[in-house]
């Protein structure tokens, strides 16, 4: 997890315990480290945060673990390792590591390893910095593990993991006059098996998928995903909430998954004319957008996440509510996330909010009762486990998920 104060926090599941087998082990913190400090654009008078934007992890070549974090306008690589022995007996350095004086050394000794408490050493190996003018909203690794790209508001970078002084712009959708600026980048994302494809969206609510082998520059998209607008339900908001704040390959890199201020949409990568399912993650606001305008809510960016298998979506929402969409039985639920229910092996009621004007059962919560400041932006799901990760203001909630046959249909543990 990375903060607003730059720092980033690792979480390591403990070992499954003895006296329940089945249950699943607890994640504690791992390690701790200031990622990025505040700095200051002289040129610009700028003052660039150290809040933490994106953090990616790259494949485990060996037994350290290799990081990516960006702030706004700098990226970096951290190597994070342990450390559970410590060499002894130097010829030339005493117990306390001071230089002896050679005329005192006699006789020659070999360094041994000793055994010694756990250490977790986190180290910056590159930082790659001085290429975004706007501030960066996506990094993605490529599955060559060579290559990652960043993106900001109007270009998109691809570089190489050893290489910090030089990247390649390989998109630029930054007008001459700014004035004819229409859309902006909102998020981008590499193919999970083919290293040449990627895909981003815009504020517009268009994918665009690239190939890296038609051109250098891929200004030009090879395939274009846009849903038709219905005119008759056009409006003052319609921009605002099409635009697109997340995309995520599926793992079998066949569809594509798009957050945007309502829905969550499944697009097929051989279908470009239309989303191949649409779920409203919160059509009750419809009736709020004013109001959600004012308190500049509509403009908060919701990430979404595949499970595994990627028959299951997830995404957040306000009220520390987050959804799950079942793609093959068509079963939603909306779970909250908080500190009241999340006991050990606690099962999440699923909870329902009842549109303004409508019927109103036990339990429902009233839309105009929400609480906007309580909002669920990040999730993300374990790439092979049912345990998911939500992101709740300054609290990190990790649960197991499974379907059950009761008449919840979903049981969730924390």
């Amino acid at each position: 997890t990375g903060d607003k104060g730059g720092r980033v926090v690792i979480f390591q599941r403990e070992p499954e315990s003895k006296t329940e087998p089945f249950s699943q082990g607890e994640y504690n913190v791992y390690s701790t480290f200031q990622s990025h400090e505040p700095e200051f654009d002289y040129l610009k008078s700028l003052e660039i945060e150290e809040k933490i934007n994106k953090i990616r992890w790259l494949p485990q070549q060996n037994a350290a673990h290799f990081l990516l974090s960006t702030n706004d306008k700098t990226i970096k690589l951290w190597k994070v390792s342990e450390r559970d022995k410590r060499p002894e007996g130097y010829n030339l350095k005493d117990e306390e590591g001071r230089i002896k004086d050679i005329c005192t050394v006699t006789s020659l000794q070999v360094p041994v390893l000793k055994p010694m408490d756990l250490m977790v050493e986190v180290s910056p190996r590159r930082v790659f910095a001085n290429a975004h003018t706007y501030h960066v909203n996506s990094i993605s690794v490529n599955s060559d593990y060579e290559t990652y790209m960043s993106a900001d508001d109007l270009r998109i970078n691809l570089w190489h993991l050893d290489i910090t002084d030089r990247s390649f712009n390989i998109v630029d959708i930054k007008p001459a006059n700014m004035e004819d600026l229409t859309e902006v980048i909102t998020a981008a994302e590499f193919h999970p098996h083919h290293c040449n494809l990627f895909v981003y969206s815009s504020s517009k609510g268009t994918l665009r998928l690239c190939d890296m082998r038609e051109a250098a520059l891929c200004d030009k998209h090879s395939k274009l995903f846009e849903e038709p607008e219905d005119p008759s339900a056009r409006s003052f908001f319609s921009e605002i909430i099409s635009s697109v704040s997340d995309v995520k390959f599926s793992h079998s890199g066949r569809y594509l998954l798009t957050r945007d201020y309502l829905t969550a949409k499944v697009w097929d990568l051989n279908m470009e004319s239309k989303p191949l399912e649409t779920y409203q993650v919160h059509d009750y606001l419809r009736s709020k957008l004013c109001s959600l305008y004012e308190n500049d809510c509509i403009f908060d960016k919701f990430e979404c996440a595949w499970n595994g298998s990627d028959s299951v979506i997830m995404t957040g929402a306000y009220n520390n509510f987050f959804r799950m969409f079942d793609r093959n039985t068509k079963r939603d639920v909306t779970l909250e996330a908080s500190r009241e229910s999340s006991k050990p092996r606690a099962v999440l009621k699923p909870r329902r909010v009842c549109a303004a004007g409508g019927k109103r059962r036990k339990d429902d919560i009233s839309v105009d009762s929400l609480d906007f400041t309580k909002k669920i932006l990040h999730t993300a799901w374990h790439p092979t486990e049912n345990i998911i990760a939500i992101a709740a203001t300054n609290n990190l909630y990790t649960r197991m998920y499974a379907f059950t046959h009761t008449h919840t249909h979903t049981n969730i543990h924390t």
